[in-house]
């Protein structure tokens, strides 16, 4: 049981904050016409989770140590998507007062797993953190830390695009879902900018 409670409060603690990989995910259910026609959204970041998780128990860590030149590269290419995926998202709002298009289920697969694998704050967070706290355990302690901090990803996403789906459904006009994308295109480009600085002053 403490292994649970601490996979839990852990993975929920990384994934709550507001990121891209969130506003991705609410977005997909907000514009999607079922909440069906989401789950390519969700099941890529739901695996492209499982793997980074299983990777940083598995110690990615170390090699990040080892070469922090990736760190840079990270953060670098994470900013650049971004702000290619903010403008993106602000000319498909913008084009028209109608709610955006929603995305295909090849698009949807490519944008989430770039904003789950390309975005370094999620990745060096869960390797920093998911992948440092899991050393503490052994054998079947640290399978089940595991298995529990990837089902809470799972779940998380499950419920956030249910989220979206129920408000794009209580928006009859369109008008909110056309706000709610210009504040993720703005929230993107405001991380983009972080992550830039970061980057310069590192």
């Amino acid at each position: 049981m403490d292994v649970f409670i601490h996979a839990v409060v852990l993975a929920f603690g990384l994934i709550l904050p507001l990121g891209v990989q969130n506003v991705f995910i609410f977005n997909q259910g907000l514009t999607q016409k079922k909440y069906l026609h989401a789950l390519p959204a969700i099941i890529t970041a739901g695996i492209s989770d499982t793997l980074l998780i299983g990777a940083a128990v598995g110690g990615m860590s170390l090699i990040l140590i080892q070469w922090p030149i990736l760190t840079h590269v990270l953060y670098a290419a994470g900013s650049l998507f971004l702000l290619y995926m903010a403008w993106g998202l602000w000319k498909s709002s913008a084009s028209s007062d109608k709610a955006p298009t929603a995305m295909s289920a090849g698009r949807q697969i490519a944008f989430a797993a770039s904003v789950s694998i390309l975005n370094p704050h999620a990745l060096l967070d869960t390797v920093a953190v998911i992948g440092t706290s899991s050393i503490q355990y052994e054998g079947g302690e640290r399978m089940y830390f595991t298995v529990t901090t990837m089902a809470v990803s799972w779940i998380w996403f499950l419920g956030l695009a249910a989220a979206g789906s129920i408000v794009g459904n209580h928006d009859r006009t369109g008008h909110l879902r056309v706000m709610l994308s210009r504040v993720s295109a703005l929230i993107m480009v405001g991380i983009a900018l972080m992550m830039c600085w970061r980057l310069f002053n590192s």
